[in-house]
């Protein structure tokens, strides 16, 4: 009998996930408790069938793939209707938090008796024709989530308790991320600094692959920005024991607030960075 799989919410990644999954023939239920059109579009896009929380544990997988200052509250919220469900659904929390989080969040759903799952996504959200991103999942029942490998999800079981595959996303999330904040703290001071055309140049002939990267990279956070301000905090919470290394994404978290404002606003910052970007074509 093919499982039944509750996703929240349908953003970007939860929709194309919900859909990946209705493609590979499951039944997708989701949330649309307190969420726009914008929402509420993505998830009938995907074929996702909209029920009530109290429904979401009749699945046999909850995935929980929201905001990282939103997974605690959500698993929360969650907790009650988990404990008062006759069959328990696997609980997998698919969010970039630190693996102090992660365990909180473990800590909440064991209480109930559901199995729970520590999972961390690599890579951009689901397209069709195209293979990924990879789940890594970790903790004692990580195996019972390789359940979805057959309905289209790259899953990879790590030997490891609950935290690791949290660890391994903030490890990932922390260099790539983290190099965005890095050429886009770096591009804006050289334009502040009036040096933008001479940067350009000689990124264009030492660094073109970094540069290339840039182009591509530095204008697609522009959207993301609000929601890598807490993931900015997790990461700075996983490297904590290295007080400078957690100050650098601090660091980052508060660039990308600033970002995420300006994008909202008067877009002073993000069209300085689209100025710098555009001359001459990636390669």
């Amino acid at each position: 009998m093919k499982p039944v799989v509750a996703v929240v919410a349908p953003g970007s990644m939860g929709a194309a996930v919900g859909g990946r999954l209705v493609a590979g023939g499951l039944d997708v239920l989701t949330s649309l408790d307190g969420r726009g059109e914008a929402s509420r579009e993505r998830a009938r896009a995907a074929g996702m069938r909209a029920v009530s929380d109290s429904q979401l544990v009749e699945a046999d997988f909850v995935l929980s793939i929201v905001p990282p200052g939103a997974a605690l509250p959500f698993a929360e919220r969650m907790a009650p209707r988990l404990r008062d469900a006759g069959r328990k659904p696997v609980f997998v929390d698919c969010n970039a938090v630190s693996p102090e989080t992660v365990r909180r969040i473990a800590d909440t759903i064991a209480a109930t008796g559901a199995p729970f799952v520590d999972a961390g996504i690599i890579g951009p959200p689901p397209r069709a024709g195209a293979r990924g991103p990879n789940f890594y999942a970790s903790g004692p029942h990580a195996a019972r989530f390789k359940a979805l490998a057959g309905h289209g999800l790259e899953i990879r079981v790590l030997e490891a308790p609950v935290g690791a595959a949290s660890a391994l996303k903030m490890s990932y999330a922390g260099i790539t991320k983290g190099l965005i904040a890095v050429g886009t703290a770096m591009l804006l001071a050289a334009t502040r600094a009036g040096v933008a055309d001479a940067l350009n140049a000689e990124l264009a002939e030492s660094q073109l692959a970094l540069l290339n990267s840039f182009r591509r990279a530095v204008p697609g956070m522009f959207p993301k920005a609000y929601r890598w301000i807490a993931e900015m905090q997790e990461i700075a919470a996983f490297a904590d024991e290295d007080a400078a290394a957690a100050e650098i994404f601090r660091g980052a978290s508060a660039l990308y607030e600033r970002i995420s404002l300006d994008v909202a606003g008067e877009r002073r910052e993000t069209r300085l960075l689209e100025s710098f970007l555009s001359g001459g074509r990636p390669r």
